[in-house]
């Protein structure tokens, strides 16, 4: 059976603002990574078709409780992400694959991030589909809640 997580978050910031940090290479390494995590991409073609590789670094490798384990090394979760829908302003959907040796790591989920205009600011709704198996629903609702709050600190 598939699962679909999602999570969304009021932003006060235009959605235009909002999209730009969607599909920017620099935004996205700033803000993308859950908290206790670094990101750096590796290669960057922002166009559908195109597509970026994430790699995100635990700050505290050491893991223990309360920190999912890494689903490429110990310390690493390395995605490869491929732009399958960019629509300005509304909306940006990827595919992502992760790196691992796991097979409850294995297939292509589908996140959706869906910008909408609310209360003066944008309503972002990211919706992940076929969400692999190995990944808790909480540790992955938790993540996604996480990289929006940064959003709405780097856009705000």
């Amino acid at each position: 059976m598939t699962r679909t997580d999602r999570v969304g978050r009021w932003i006060d910031a235009p959605r235009e603002s909002v999209y730009h940090a969607l599909v920017d290479r620099g935004a996205l390494e700033t803000w993308l990574p859950p908290e206790g995590m670094s990101g750096r991409i590796e290669h960057w073609d922002p166009r559908p078709g195109g597509g970026f590789r994430m790699v995100l670094t635990y700050l505290d490798a050491s893991g223990g409780p309360g920190r999912p384990p890494g689903k490429t090394t110990a310390a690493t979760d390395v995605a490869d992400i491929a732009f399958v829908d960019l629509a300005p302003p509304e909306r940006v959907v990827q595919r992502v694959e992760f790196t691992s040796d796991d097979p409850s790591y294995a297939g292509t989920m589908t996140m959706t991030w869906e910008c909408v205009e609310a209360a003066g600011g944008t309503e972002v709704t990211v919706t992940a589909t076929e969400v692999p198996p190995g990944i808790e629903r909480a540790d992955h609702e938790a993540g996604i809640a996480s990289s929006l709050a940064q959003l709405a600190r780097f856009v705000g």
